[in-house]
């Protein structure tokens, strides 16, 4: 029997009936409108649709938008200057500079001059630490956190259950460890992490009774890694050379997903399954930062 298809477009759109509402109900309750602000610096393809994509879905959800785009050779004093004023402007509630920036920029030091309140990406020095200590308001990573909702809204509550997580990044892997080990809904999970220096790894994704997958290579977690009847959730997002299709090429994930959903209990797909939940958790909590603004105004 196949496993049950978690699809995180369905999931998505569930949300963004509910961000909707929330949406629109703001300017009445709190004479706001959420505004989020992406910093798009040079001319990488796949950064500048991401931003394309995370814009679209904030304009139909009826966010204020403002996409900033920068030529490479922008200074990292520019950049600093500009984040420093969307920090100081009341109609934006969320910032987001789009990673990576040009070799000569500090990555760091730009996402640390990001104001915390309207770090909605989640990267923030503040905000992994206030994750990591399970304390005071933050914004988590979007992708962890779009993980802990397809598994809550699909039937699958990670609490009291043994979770495996293969990937220890500080995008994915260990913020969303630190999600599911909270005292809060979402989490109460019993976490372990894996990484490439795991031995007999294939033995320890069997423990798992959810397998969370961000290990970004193509296809490596097969049906015999898989303990049968658990829920696996696919992070990974790959294009790979397929001279049989009609591009030359297919999209896939970390998981070999035609053998998977065989064996698991259920299964997100990539593409269509983490990848919308990220840019809707972006949008839920540039909305989440509106409304703390407008509670304390």
């Amino acid at each position: 029997m196949s496993a049950q298809i978690i699809s995180g477009r369905d999931i998505a759109a569930e949300i963004r009936s509910e961000l909707t509402a929330r949406t629109v109900a703001l300017p009445d309750e709190h004479g706001v409108v959420p505004g989020l602000a992406t910093v798009l610096v040079g001319d990488d393809p796949a950064s500048h649709m991401y931003v394309g994509m995370k814009n679209k879905a904030a304009g139909k959800m009826g966010i204020h938008s403002r996409q900033i785009t920068l030529p490479a050779d922008t200074s990292e004093a520019e950049l600093l200057g500009l984040v420093a004023g969307l920090n100081a402007d009341p109609q934006i509630h969320g910032i987001l500079v789009q990673l990576p920036l040009p070799d000569h920029i500090d990555e760091g030091g730009v996402i640390e001059a990001i104001d915390p309140s309207k770090d909605v990406d989640g990267f923030h020095p503040i905000s992994v630490g206030r994750l990591a200590t399970d304390s005071g308001v933050f914004f988590p990573p979007c992708t962890p956190a779009g993980v802990i909702e397809m598994l809550v809204r699909s039937g699958h509550d990670p609490a009291g259950k043994l979770v495996v997580v293969v990937g220890r990044s500080n995008i994915v892997g260990r913020p969303l460890a630190s999600l599911l080990i909270r005292k809060a809904p979402g989490g109460n999970a019993t976490v372990t992490v894996c990484h490439s220096w795991t031995p007999d790894l294939g033995a320890v994704t069997r423990s798992a009774e959810i397998l969370v997958v961000a290990i970004g290579r193509p296809e490596m977690i097969t049906a015999d890694m898989v303990q049968p009847g658990a829920v696996v959730i696919d992070v990974g997002s790959h294009r790979i050379d397929d001279p049989g299709s009609e591009k030359g090429y297919r999209l896939c994930g970390d998981v070999l997903f035609d053998e998977v959903k065989e064996v698991a209990g259920a299964l997100s797909p990539s593409p269509g399954g983490v990848g919308p939940m990220t840019i809707n958790t972006l949008i839920m909590q540039s909305v989440e930062s509106a409304e703390q603004a407008g509670r304390s105004d």
